[in-house]
């Protein structure tokens, strides 16, 4: 068993280097004190966005490095801790190390899977549709319900999130819903839930009890920034406003503060209602369309890909079932990754799958995603 547990702690150091190497660690320190250095000038907030934007990557940058040092760090303090437990034969110490080697493993797989988002988008923030499909009411509490589980997640990895808009569906559950995900390379690591997602369960709203399949899909786009130049003429946007409402048609505004955009030449329609003035909401509404927009570029030029390639991609298509009845099971038809609790997969536990999509996406060369 030593002889064991020394191998695998030693391929996981060579793994851990391998990481280091991707994350150019001198690269990173020196981005950390030019941040720093942009941080500490007393003219940062004479531009506030852009102040906002230097402290959130020093912050990002400064914890990456924190994390890959302290790998390092516990990695090395292993080695010892197992030498001096071997030397004196000392059971708990053993038991301890083999609970640390379990542990080191699992976060330096984690910090692996970082490394492969190095798509042209994926360091940035996530904008997210959820529409309900096929399934009638079953399939709008099941939007709902994915709307929840993609919250959880952001909330267990203390992500902020906007919600810019739902539209509530009679019954129960949403006809749709769009938000937005803050974190660094929250994109990339989203990007691999976009497809439909299948429910299968005894449903709440029949009577009988009978078994029903229903049907949601989820979209994740890229946050735009000013780089991208999506310009968007005034003639093409057709602004409709319109009251605020929630669940059962509840006034929660009185005036016309929501809006709804529609960009004439395609037809992409998106709305926000979550803001307090009819001006936050249009320029919240402003920034999902330009998100659907830029999605919809690279959409075209990845099908143009797809044409050279002589075969279609799989995205958009069923991704993942979620079966409450006749058993309990989440599995990625792509990835065939699995998990037996449901319960915890909608409560935001998603982070093997998210992992083992990155994995997939990175060994069929596909980052255009």
């Amino acid at each position: 068993m030593s002889a064991e547990f020394e191998t695998d702690l030693k391929d996981l150091a060579a793994k851990l280097a391998q990481v280091e190497s991707v994350m150019d660690l001198e690269a990173l320190r020196a981005q950390v004190a030019d941040l720093e250095q942009q941080a500490a000038d007393p003219s940062l907030w004479d531009n506030p966005e852009s102040a906002q934007k230097v402290t959130s990557q020093l912050s990002y940058r400064q914890a990456e490095l924190r994390k890959v040092t302290e790998l390092r760090q516990r990695v090395d303090d292993l080695g010892v801790l197992h030498e001096l437990a071997k030397a004196e034969s000392d059971a708990g110490s053993l038991a301890e190390a083999d609970t640390e080697l379990a542990e080191l493993t699992r976060d330096i797989d984690a910090l692996e899977v970082r490394t492969l988002l190095s798509g042209e988008y994926d360091a940035r923030n996530a904008v997210v549709t959820i529409r309900s499909e096929a399934g009638g009411v079953d399939a709008a509490d099941w939007a709902e319900m994915l709307l929840r589980m993609y919250l959880r997640w952001a909330e267990r990895h203390g992500y902020p999130t906007d919600v810019y808009d739902i539209s509530y569906a009679e019954e129960a559950g949403i006809r749709s819903a769009t938000f937005r995900v803050v974190a660094p390379y929250v994109y990339g690591t989203l990007s691999v839930e976009q497809g439909t997602h299948r429910l299968v369960r005894i449903s709440p709203f029949d009577n009988q009890g009978r078994r029903q399949t229903s049907f949601a899909h989820v979209e994740v786009m890229p946050e735009v920034e000013e780089t991208d130049h999506i310009d968007i003429p005034e003639k093409d946007i057709r602004v409709d406003v319109y009251r605020s409402s929630g669940p059962g048609g509840q006034s929660v505004n009185t005036t016309d503060s929501a809006v709804r955009l529609t960009h004439v030449p395609t037809g992409v329609v998106v709305s926000c209602q979550n803001e307090k003035s009819q001006l936050q909401n249009k320029v919240a509404a402003m920034k999902v369309l330009q998100a659907k927009l830029l999605q919809r570029k690279k959409e075209e030029e990845r099908a143009e890909l797809d044409a050279l390639r002589d075969g279609g991609s799989s995205w958009g298509n069923q991704m993942r079932s979620y079966v409450l009845h006749p058993y309990q099971m989440v599995k990625d038809v792509r990835t065939e990754f699995e998990v037996g609790n449901p319960s915890a997969v909608l409560e935001g536990e998603i982070d093997g799958f998210l992992d083992a999509g990155i994995r997939w996406r990175k060994q069929r060369g596909d980052n255009a995603a």
